[in-house]
Order: structure tokens, then sequence, then C-alpha cells
């Protein structure tokens, strides 16, 4: 027997209503209930940060939390991150002009990681930059085009 629950949640923006299992998975949730893939799942155990959404304004990892427990809460995801389809978020610009990405699968979840991060420390030095994206692991850049990108997106966030 399967036990059921009706969640209520918004989602960057838009509030969904959904009857999800018990042991459904935030992250299996945003990708499968609501077709937002940009949440990528890498470790399953929380150690990647991959799947790293916005929980209420504060990172969390996805697939560490079942998504009965977002009902009423906010989620923010790397799709709710840019003002418009036309604009990019300026961490997201400073991603791709910094080259801090290479096969992207671990950039959403840099990207909600560092957003509430330079929203509260808009001129990080690089080791608090390097303490912030500690959680998040990726296996391409070697960090420090990512670091560039994060002093880039600071500058262009002050301004």
């Amino acid at each position: 027997m399967t036990d059921l629950h009706t969640i209520r949640v918004t989602v960057n923006g838009t509030t969904y209503e959904r009857t999800v299992e018990a042991r459904m998975l935030l992250s299996d949730f945003i990708r499968h209930e609501l077709g937002l893939t940009g949440t990528h799942v890498g470790c399953e155990h929380g150690v990647c940060g991959a799947c790293t959404v916005l929980f209420d304004g504060q990172p969390v990892r996805s697939c560490l939390m079942f998504a009965v427990q977002a009902d009423g809460h906010e989620i923010m995801t790397v799709e709710g991150l840019a003002p418009d389809p036309d604009h990019l978020h300026p961490l997201q610009e400073a991603f791709w002009e910094a080259h801090g990405l290479q096969c992207g699968f671990c950039t959403p979840g840099f990207l909600m990681t560092l957003k509430p991060f330079l929203e509260e420390n808009p001129n990080p030095t690089e080791e608090e930059i390097r303490l912030a994206i500690s959680g998040n692991l990726c296996r391409c850049t070697g960090y420090q085009h990512i670091i560039e990108a994060v002093k880039l997106a600071a500058e262009k966030m002050r301004k």
C-alpha cells in the first residue's frame, strides 16, 4: 500500500498542487513531476551539490529532502534564476563570460548556492568564495574559473 500525500508548493513563483508518495524525493518531484530538469541529481547522498535548490531562500540539497517536506514552502530552481527568458541573472552571465563551466552538470548547484551567498556577501574574498563553494563538486573546471566567475558576478551584482 502506497502512502500518498497532497502537497502545495510554490516553485519559481508558480504554485503547484500534486499528490505524491511519502518517499518521493524533492529532486525527483522537481524533475519528474514539474519537468524542471535543471536541478541535477549526482551522488544522491547530498555530497556533490548538483541538486541544490533554494528552499525559502536558503540552499538545500533536494536529494536529501522529501517532496512532502516542501508542502507550503517556496522553492527556486535554476530555471527561476533569470529575470526573464531574454536576460540572464548576473551569476549566469559571469559563469558564461569567465568560463566557469564546462560540461555544465554541476553549474545549477553552484548557481543556487552562490545566489544567497552573494546577496549576503556582495564583496567576497577568494577565501570566502572557496568556503562558499566547498560543498559543490566539479569534475571539469579545476575551480579557478568558477572563482573568477563568482568575483565577476559579485562585481555585476554590486552595480
